[in-house]
């Protein structure tokens, strides 16, 4: 057995590139290996900017060989009345390279075919490596590739080197006019020239040796350590950023943590500014107090040794400066001009093309919000919530926001304090685009509840009217992340407010475009797309959920109910009269496309069944009307012996065409009732 190394070589790579594409070459060439039969022990993958590794342990070098057995045709195709290869046996030899004393017939089930035995004779390894690793290195997709010089292969940056070693052997591949060796590069400052690699069990030393660290998780854990001692050293501390520590990790070989300041009048912008410009625009750390208050320190990590790090402490600091510079001059401007003329300046920002300006949009969730505030019970605040959708937009228009993007809404709310604006309006403001992610919390305020869901609903109709619906995996507005947000503030503020009621609220607020019933109609099912992500992450079963959703029932938190009402239910007893009940009836009420009923033709057992089926209806609207959805269940299970009396009374399927249809409309009419609840048909029944 023996070791097997790669590792590919490039420019400096993106950051956020890394970790998917070291992931995609170990996938790709372990796949590889396991189809060709090849064992091997653990698989270790190492990754900085420059450099994707994969390093094998104990690969066999030889495949072992293979017996396969082909199955043929059946053989009275395959050999005419004499005994002899028919075309179809002659070309099924053939095409399996054996001759015709090679081919054997066996039994299978009832029948005779036949069957050719092949040995296949196992390869060296050190022959099939090169075309694995070939395929595996032009496999690398990355979100954006670049083409270098006049070569045809693309990548995220240009191929510089490849390192292939199977032992000390040097494994042959080409890519364009990249040739593998053994030999790797280290640090580009610190270690100039190229490094020979004996064995690939010396990888990480040698990198080590030359002011590399490979292993990603490792290089993470010593640049937090390093963090967390400068900062302990200067009186503060850095909250967790995984986000902002994964990228550094990805893009420093040799990290060096270093500790810079600025001047304290700073301070005086709103600390979420000074902390964007650290972490968006110089991937600093910034340092705050026990009370969590931020200190004129931030944290940068260096690619390279601690030398003349007084220099480089000096020169990061200048640079920031000039950025926080520029952030104070932004807020300063900011707060000599009111909200109220920002939203005016919005008549000349586009939203999208087709459905007007920002300020249209403004006017729209302005209404949308006082019509939702009515219909969720917030009459007494909407004032306050008019207000809130009145300026919510307002920050869009500000210096600081147009440079930083990612602050839209958290200025609109200090913009507002420091405008008087009540707090119930700031925080409106500063929340209506919450949910912003997946883990993201919800809006704390009833203003930046309200003013979200207009905001994400006035979008998503507006959207699906000009026809630009998610497809796949596109979704270039993200109106999936909009629709999950409203799912997820239907469910958490339990507002039992029908979908379809809120896309026609949305809707007639339009003026440049229409939505017609076919685009309304995908507007719902993509909310209960949504909803359906939001239940399967919660651990439902998708069978109960997708039973419930094929109702007629949009109100968000009432199916959520209703599911886990019915995954409670499913581990009783009274779940299996349930489902016995709803599928004898079902498979009969298919056959009826309407209820007819004349009642003067009931014999007793039909008029028994139809009083029955009635108390059933009043019982059903009740407890459904106050969502005592178990109650609900209770009734259709217990309902089953009334059923199971029917079908041993009364033939349904009787002669007489009036009799027949009365039966039928009886449990189609039943049937109806429970599909109120769910479409159990849906449900997977374990035999």
């Amino acid at each position: 057995m023996q070791d097997l190394l790669v590792e590919v070589g490039f420019e400096e790579l993106p950051a956020r590139f890394i970790d998917d594409a070291v992931q995609q070459l170990e996938e790709t060439i372990t796949k590889q290996l396991k189809q060709e039969r090849l064992h091997f022990s653990d698989v270790k993958t190492y990754s900085t900017p420059r450099r994707l590794a994969v390093l094998i342990h104990d690969l066999s070098e030889e495949q072992p060989d293979l017996v396969e057995e082909i199955k043929g045709p059946p053989r009275q195709i395959a050999y005419d009345a004499e005994g002899n290869l028919t075309k179809a046996g002659t070309g099924f030899a053939r095409s399996q390279g054996v001759s015709q004393d090679e081919i054997e017939i066996r039994q299978v089930q009832g029948g005779e075919y036949l069957f050719a035995r092949k040995h296949v004779v196992g390869q060296e390894t050190y022959t099939l490596l090169p075309t694995i690793i070939l395929d595996a290195i032009r496999g690398l997709s990355f979100p954006k590739n670049m083409r270098w010089g006049s070569y045809e292969s693309r990548f995220a940056r240009p191929l510089r080197w490849i390192v292939a070693l199977f032992g000390a052997k040097v494994i042959p591949v080409t890519i364009e006019a990249v040739q593998s060796d053994r030999y790797t590069y280290g640090h580009r400052q610190l270690s100039p020239g190229p490094i020979a690699i004996q064995s690939p069990r010396d990888y990480k030393e040698v990198l080590e040796n030359n002011y590399v660290m490979p292993d990603s998780g490792e290089r993470k854990q010593i640049i937090w350590e390093q963090i967390q001692a400068l900062a302990s050293k200067h009186g503060g501390k850095v909250q967790l950023d995984e986000g902002l520590l994964q990228e550094v990790t990805n893009l420093v070989e040799f990290p060096t943590a270093f500790c810079g300041s600025f001047q304290k009048d700073y301070l005086d912008v709103p600390s979420e500014v000074l902390i964007t410009s650290m972490k968006e625009h110089q991937r600093y750390f910034p340092v705050v107090d026990s009370e969590d208050n931020l200190m004129p320190l931030f944290i940068g990590v260096r690619n390279g040794a601690d030398n003349h790090l007084d220099n480089v402490i000096k020169g990061n600091e200048k640079v920031l400066t000039a950025r926080l510079a520029d952030a104070k001059f932004f807020y300063d401007e900011d707060c000599r001009t009111s909200l109220d003329e920002n939203v005016e300046k919005l008549k000349w920002v586009v939203f999208q093309d087709g459905l007007g300006t920002m300020y249209q949009k403004v006017l729209r969730i302005e209404r949308l919000s006082g019509l939702l505030a009515e219909k969720l019970g917030y009459t007494p605040k909407l004032d306050s919530i008019s207000r809130t959708a009145r300026l919510a937009k307002a920050d869009l228009v500000s210096q600081m926001v147009y440079e930083f993007p990612e602050l839209q809404g958290i200025m609109g709310e200090k913009y507002a304090l420091l405008a008087g604006e009540s707090e119930g309006v700031a925080k409106g403001i500063g929340e209506h685009y919450k949910p912003r992610f997946a883990d993201d919390s919800l809006p704390t305020t009833v203003e930046g509840t309200v003013v979200g869901i207009a905001d994400k609903l006035d979008t998503l109709v507006g959207y699906f009217a000009l026809g630009r619906i998610p497809t796949g995996s596109q979704d270039p507005f993200a109106l999936r992340r909009q629709a999950q947000g409203i799912v997820q503030m239907l469910v958490g503020g339990d507002y039992s407010i029908s979908l379809r009621e809120m896309i026609s609220l949305a809707a007639s607020g339009y003026e440049e475009v229409c939505l017609d019933i076919e685009h309304e109609n995908a507007l719902v099912q993509f909310f209960l797309a949504r909803l359906r992500v939001f239940l399967l992450e919660k651990g439902h079963e998708y069978d109960i959920i997708d039973a419930v959703l094929a109702s007629n029932d949009d109100r968000v938190p009432d199916l959520v109910k209703k599911v886990e009402e019915l995954t409670k239910f499913r581990r009783t007893d009274d779940f299996t009269n349930l489902i016995t009940a709803y599928e004898r009836m079902s498979n009969l009420a298919a056959k009826s496309e309407q209820i007819s009923l004349e009642p003067n033709k009931f014999s007793a057992a039909d008029k028994a069944f139809s009083e029955a089926v009635a108390e059933l209806e009043k019982n059903t609207l009740h407890h459904l009307e106050g969502k005592d959805y178990r109650r609900v269940l209770l009734n259709f299970a217990e309902f089953r012996k009334h059923v199971d009396s029917f079908f041993t009374d009364v033939m349904v399927m009787d002669q007489d065409p009036a009799v027949r249809q009365n039966r039928l409309s009886l449990l189609l009419k039943t049937v109806q009732l429970y599909q109120m609840y769910a479409d159990f048909r849906v449900i997977v029944v374990n035999v």
